[in-house]
């Protein structure tokens, strides 16, 4: 009997399948939401119920994104805060964020993966530390079924408000049970361990400055029984070292030692402010790093020592951070950051596009403890990938390298986003009737939040 065709066929394109492998003039077969088998134009092609002619084009991995706030691209460009410090714009912006319901989580959070998967993304965490209502996370988990979207959901949490000397207000923080309670719900709800998983859970308490040791504590305690993850920000500001130092008597590093958290299964954001020592430390422990540039330069708050850490043995990603501070949901956006800054940082040998594309997908995946089956396109991955295409303007003379290419020349878009195998960007457009509607509801939710009338 003959063998049944395959889902999917992507032919004529260069495809960057993995670290140190890559297919010129190759193809690349899809069934059952994972990659079937990759080759040349002189190999035998599979026959296929859906060919798409990539011809010209570069294929890669879907790049992953390991740190964001969706919540907050109801609060973007919010013209008070613009150009303030962190722990200003912050303080700003708590109440305004302390309005939202299941209803504005819903929509943000289906703009947001909209928005990353036109940017090229196809798998990614979100950090929900802010509940000011229940259920806000089923909200999360609603959108990204209904968009087909593979997601990491991060239960955050806040427990120390203004009264207990922390930045949040009263309203937005909760008690250690109900946090731990719900983190529990959640894990047994929609955390899929299992191959090939759309959903999964990781626990994720906000930051040094607006929780407890002891929530720290019993988080990674959960976490540890419940084989789940762990996520927060750590080091990100020169306020937060003054902070831990004069509550805790310590760095914020040797604080998230203190409470269990130096262990592979955590991965934190940002880390720009981690001494020489800290950073061996971390990276001996395993602890991976969600590498923001943007966000960094926006804020104007340094950047990681990227390339260090990875030496160092710290897996490290890219995240977009929220979109209140970074104003974009795009990986291509971000992945040229790194690019940039890291040259800027380094010198002109110091990152390369290929670096910059392995952080973002094989990097990215270790973070989320997810390299067995994302990040990379090898036969049996999942089935998440993206054909990236630009302007003939914008592409003309670009004839040597087409992966440095992709970050050096643009803007470069996903002509075609697939995740498990199904395409949900096809010619630039999101595949879902919905998105009109859901944009005119997230603008409406905006103005409400920000008392911005019609």
């Amino acid at each position: 009997m003959a063998e049944k065709p395959c889902d999917l066929l992507i032919s004529n394109a260069y495809i960057y399948v993995d670290t140190h492998w890559e297919v010129p003039d190759g193809w690349i077969a899809i069934s059952d939401g994972r990659v079937h088998s990759i080759g040349t134009a002189t190999d035998e092609i599979p026959d296929a119920t859906t060919r798409i002619d990539a011809q010209g084009k570069l294929v890669t991995p879907g790049l992953i994104n390991v740190h964001h706030h969706m919540y907050q691209n109801l609060t973007r460009s919010y013209a008070p805060v613009v150009n303030a410090g962190l722990f200003d714009w912050l303080t700003t912006l708590y109440p305004l964020w302390a309005q939202i319901d299941d209803e504005a989580v819903y929509l943000s959070t289906w703009v947001a993966m909209a928005e990353l998967l036109l940017g090229g993304c196809t798998l990614s965490s979100d950090h929900m530390y802010l509940h000011p209502r229940d259920g806000l996370i089923d909200a999360q988990i609603r959108a990204s079924r209904d968009l087909g979207f593979r997601f990491y959901a991060n239960r955050g949490s806040m427990t120390r408000s203004t009264a207990d000397g922390g930045l949040p207000p009263v309203q937005v923080v909760q008690e250690p049970d109900v946090i731990l309670a719900d983190s529990e719900r959640l894990i047994d709800k929609y955390h899929d361990p299992s191959p090939g998983a759309m959903s999964r859970v990781a626990l994720a308490p906000c930051s040094p400055f607006s929780v407890t040791a002891q929530l720290m504590s019993d988080t990674a305690a959960l976490a540890e029984s419940r084989d789940v993850r762990l996520h927060t920000h750590l080091a990100e500001d020169q306020d937060e070292l003054a902070y831990c130092r004069e509550v805790y008597g310590m760095s914020p590093v040797d604080y998230f030692d203190s409470v269990g958290w130096m262990q592979s299964r955590s991965w934190v954001a940002h880390f720009i402010y981690p001494s020489d020592d800290e950073q061996a430390r971390m990276g001996a422990a395993g602890v991976g790093v969600a590498h923001c540039p943007s966000s960094n330069m926006l804020i104007g708050g340094g950047t990681a020592d990227v390339q260090r850490l990875r030496a160092l043995g710290a897996p490290v990603g890219l995240g977009c951070d929220g979109s209140a501070s970074t104003d974009h949901g795009s990986m291509w956006l971000e992945a040229r950051a790194a690019l940039t800054l890291g040259r800027y940082r380094g010198g002109s040998t110091a990152m390369t596009a290929r670096d910059v594309l392995n952080i973002a997908t094989r990097g990215s995946a270790a973070c989320l403890g997810w390299d067995d089956e994302t990040g990379h396109l090898n036969p049996g991955a999942c089935a998440d990938l993206v054909i990236w295409t630009g302007s003939a303007m914008a592409l003309a003379g670009a004839v040597t390298d087409p992966v440095e290419a992709w970050l050096r020349c643009g803007p470069m878009a996903a002509d075609t986003t697939i995740v498990a195998g199904r395409i949900l960007v096809r010619d630039r457009q999101i595949q879902n009737f919905a998105a009109s509607d859901i944009v005119s509801a997230h603008t409406a939710e905006a103005r409400r939040i920000q008392r911005v009338a019609v």
